[in-house]
């Protein structure tokens, strides 16, 4: 096997076997009403129903180069995708959430989408621009974007908090990549996690309640695949932070949304090495 599927339970502190593979597969999903996952495999985008149906690919048109940050928005009505097809580097589009045809949502690349706002009007992601990861959020719609970081190191994985107030990220301005977070409007910066850990990918749970995380040893540079990583949670300001289970991950483990809708579990992707 590469790639197991795998969901944990908050609550009971276990995890199942959701579908395992030989093929390469990245950053599940949950569905809004909590009957599938959604995830990413050879550039495609694919369907995992939980009552142990196939696999089913999503048509995502003329995009079939589908990176690991996708996601659906908090009303099931669309997906967004992350594509380099077009343009040669990473875009962000929407489509149908049956699929379709994907409608670019800003011309400014490398984008790399991360979080959608729980009203569904805002979606917030990484951009590259001259050298510099920086935090950007724009109207699904499309139009002018909106810049909250400003080269301080650099800053990726921007997700929402369930309440909309503020947006996690990850940030490299003290040293070791870090968690911090930001209200929308760019005010109220604050540092969540301070300690010898990589730590990336901060998703907020749906009951605003907690945050998860996932770090990697402090001589990692970015977030590479295939490393002994550790799946962390912790109260909403930092609190309280342990670490729930050790796995070999990284990269496309839990890179996108990955709660169920209720908040009391989540997906992600655990890997076996290669070849």
């Amino acid at each position: 096997m590469r790639s197991s599927v795998e969901i944990y339970n908050v609550g009971t502190g276990r995890a199942r076997e959701v579908w395992q593979t030989d093929k390469l597969v990245e950053a599940p999903n949950f569905s809004p009403d909590g009957s599938y996952l959604l995830l990413n495999g050879d550039g495609l985008l694919y369907r995992l129903p939980l009552d142990g149906g196939e696999l089913v690919r999503v048509d995502t048109g003329f995009a079939v180069n589908c990176n690991n940050d996708h996601g659906i928005s908090p009303d099931g009505t669309q997906i967004v995708i992350s594509d380099k097809t077009e343009f040669g580097k990473s875009a962000i589009y929407t489509l149908p959430i049956e699929g379709g045809t994907p409608r670019l949502v800003t011309e400014n690349q490398p984008s790399y989408w991360h979080g959608w706002s729980p009203d569904g009007r805002q979606l917030a992601y990484c951009g590259i621009r001259e050298d510099l990861f920086d935090i950007y959020t724009i109207s699904v719609d499309g139009g002018a974007e909106t810049r909250l970081t400003h080269g301080e190191g650099r800053n990726d994985g921007p997700d929402y908090s369930a309440d909309g107030q503020w947006i996690y990220f990850n940030s490299s301005r003290t040293g070791l990549m870090q968690i911090w977070r930001i209200h929308p409007d760019g005010t109220g910066l604050e540092q969540v996690t301070s300690d010898n850990q990589g730590n990336w990918f901060a998703h907020p749970s749906p009951r605003s309640d907690k945050v998860l995380i996932l770090s990697y040893d402090p001589s990692v540079f970015d977030h590479p695949r295939d490393l002994d990583v550790r799946l962390r949670l912790m109260d909403m300001d930092g609190g309280n932070l342990k670490t729930l289970f050790e796995l070999f991950g990284g990269q496309g483990t839990i890179n996108v949304p990955c709660w169920s809708p209720d908040g009391g579990e989540f997906a992600y992707v655990r890997y076996f090495p290669a070849g």
